[in-house]
């Protein structure tokens, strides 16, 4: 499975590295897996976090470049540390010890050979509980047909519709040509959602959106391409807790926060083209109290 870091394409941008000798593409991951923080997450939709929490680990590097993003530190300043297979796979054994709904790769894309190992270690030392690949959606299609019987729920992004504000704000060219083909090959694989007596998501696609601030046009064409092509087969997060950080003061359009009114039309319209099937978030969400201390605990 690691051969597949010889020639790296794992994900759109299709750096051809030879990670496997220390060659580094653009999220300057190398052979090793680099992990920020491993806990139970509170803060995730209710049926993934659900009282217990989600046995999160957060991955460093990435392979977009938002401008904007809230986990810079880890995505694009390379906190984190490196730790093996083995040791991922114990990470999850313990969360999963420690009563998580879960196990949640937050940011995985780019560790896919070695999250294979690590899941099939785990689940032969025990690991039941299901498996949730937490993404930006800027993959490739044969990265995720890859994934196929290890992943029980997807979580993708569908950031933008329009080249223009991927390229701006995330430095990813032909975003939703990938993230689009992506999150289809997803869905097929693991079908229409389906939850456990107490409500926790056990197998499904949520395809998460994170609105912009002056982007409600582009928002609103996302949750059209999801109804059309979806239907109800799917669960979409519409999300409010845009908080302007890292690059975005450089951007004075969005460099601020998301107009409630504009986050309030867009659930309406959603609502109005029959979308059923999805979460929305309260006031309040907007903060940097929401993002994690990345300080290396559960490693």
């Amino acid at each position: 499975m690691l051969n597949m870091l010889k020639m790296c394409t794992l994900c759109a941008r299709n750096c051809r590295v030879n990670r496997l000798s220390g060659e580094l593409g653009f999220c300057k991951s190398g052979q090793n897996v680099m992990v920020a923080k491993a806990y139970l997450h509170p803060w995730e939709e209710p049926c993934i976090s659900g009282t217990n929490g989600s046995g999160t680990v957060f991955f460093s590097n990435c392979n977009l470049g938002c401008v904007f993003c809230q986990n810079h530190s880890i995505s694009q300043e390379h906190i984190g540390k490196e730790i093996s297979t083995e040791r991922l796979a114990e990470i999850f054994i313990e969360h999963q010890k420690n009563n998580a709904h879960n196990i949640n790769l937050v940011t995985p894309t780019h560790y896919v050979p070695q999250i294979i190992e690590a899941i099939s270690i785990a689940k032969k030392n025990g690991l039941v509980i299901p498996i949730v690949y937490n993404s930006n959606g800027y993959e490739n299609i044969d990265t995720i047909k890859a994934l196929n019987g290890y992943i029980d729920v997807y979580l993708p992004d569908l950031k933008y519709l329009n080249e223009k504000y991927a390229s701006k704000y995330s430095n990813a060219p032909e975003y939703f040509k990938y993230a689009s083909a992506a999150i289809k090959e997803m869905a097929a694989q693991v079908g229409d959602a389906v939850f456990d007596e107490n409500g926790i998501i056990k197998k499904g696609v949520i395809i998460r959106h994170l609105m912009l601030p002056g982007l409600l046009f582009d928002s609103k064409k996302i949750v059209d391409y999801i109804q059309a092509t979806f239907g109800g087969s799917v669960y979409i997060s519409l999300m409010n807790q845009y908080t302007p950080m890292h690059k975005a003061s450089t951007y004075p359009e969005i460099n601020k926060p998301l107009n409630v009114k504009h986050y309030k039309a867009l659930i309406e319209y959603a609502c109005s083209v029959g979308i059923k099937n999805g979460f929305i978030q309260e006031t309040g969400t907007s903060s940097v109290t929401y993002v994690p201390d990345f300080n290396l605990s559960g490693i």
